[in-house]
């Protein structure tokens, strides 16, 4: 395993994205329990990828503009539906000591799909993974290895993503104008990474 790896995954897994985006607002709007179980659910969400890539499934994505246009636009369609949900929900962003907390099942449902309806994720395994398995011996023991560590960061960078957040959501908590503002922040992400999936090529 290659520092160029390390550090290429690393910034895939830490740059701004759906991911990213579901991990803070459930940070926020349910403290670090609930962070650690969506992070696990969008973790968990990677592992259809990495069948994908061993199996050779990604090979078609990759080749075949239909399955690509399938994929993408059922994410489309998921993140547009997060926007809205975001944005209607009568729920208040920071609950109350006594609000139920939502199911675990929930929480890593939405967590897989996340990044189960991410096609670039597919590429990344297709495509810059292999990269450095090439030439190797025990090429398939070699990947599964590379893809356990790119987990693991997926894992341990949102967490991290979630403490800082967590961090100040008692002081929000306090402030309606920030929570209505948070609101449509979150909204208006969802809503811009659904734009940008939606204008994705192969």
């Amino acid at each position: 395993m290659t520092l160029e790896y390390l550090v290429s995954s690393l910034i895939v897994v830490a740059a701004p994205g759906t991911g990213v985006l579901y991990i803070l607002s459930i940070s926020l709007a349910r403290g670090m329990r609930a962070c650690f179980v969506a992070a696990l659910g969008c973790t968990l969400g990677i592992v259809p990828h990495l069948l994908a890539a061993v199996t050779g499934l990604a090979s078609l994505l990759h080749a075949s503009e239909t399955a690509f246009e399938l994929l993408k636009y059922l994410g489309v369609a998921y993140l547009l539906y997060l926007a809205w949900r975001m944005l209607r929900s009568r729920e208040a962003l920071v609950p109350s000591a006594a609000s139920a907390p939502l199911p675990t099942r929930r929480l890593i449902a939405t967590g897989i799909l996340i990044n189960l309806l991410n096609p670039k994720l597919t590429l990344f395994f297709f495509a810059f993974l292999p990269q450095f398995v090439q030439g190797k011996e025990a090429p398939l023991t070699h990947m599964l290895g590379l893809s356990l560590t790119f987990m693991v960061m997926t894992f341990v960078v949102f967490i991290a993503y979630g403490l800082c957040v967590a961090a100040a959501r008692q002081k929000v908590a306090s402030r309606p104008s920030v929570l209505a503002w948070l609101r449509g922040i979150f909204s208006a992400g969802f809503l811009a990474l659904a734009v940008r999936l939606a204008m994705a090529e192969r």
